[in-house]
């Protein structure tokens, strides 16, 4: 991740998506990994295409529901990092990435409530 903490929310889900893969390249290479490797991807890079597309919207109502999403995103890979980092990986790997991802979920949840 970037050095210090970027106050824009894209660069912010951008360089958490990077970690992620980063994460994900550290998981030992077999089949039960290869599953959650694979939804720790998915949901970990889905935030940031959330938001950039919830950027794009043509309604308040569309953005609404793209930031609700992104939100959904960011709870699911908290969840895969918790899970990875009681059996996979060292929790000192992950700790700065579960930090990152509360804080993620804390502003979009911000967000949607100023907007709704």
């Amino acid at each position: 991740m970037t050095e210090g903490k970027a106050y824009d929310l894209k660069i912010r889900t951008f360089d958490f998506a990077q970690e992620i893969l980063n994460i994900a390249d550290e998981l030992p290479q077999n089949s039960r990994c290869d599953v959650l490797r694979r939804q720790l991807i998915k949901s970990g890079t889905s935030i940031g295409a959330n938001i950039e597309e919830a950027d794009g919207a043509i309604t308040k109502k569309d953005f609404a529901n793209k930031m609700v999403i992104a939100r959904k995103e960011a709870r699911e890979t908290y969840y895969w990092l918790r899970l990875l980092s009681e059996r996979y990986i060292k929790k000192d790997k992950v700790v700065s990435s579960l930090v990152e991802c509360k804080e993620l979920i804390s502003i979009l949840s911000a967000i949607i409530n100023k907007v709704r």
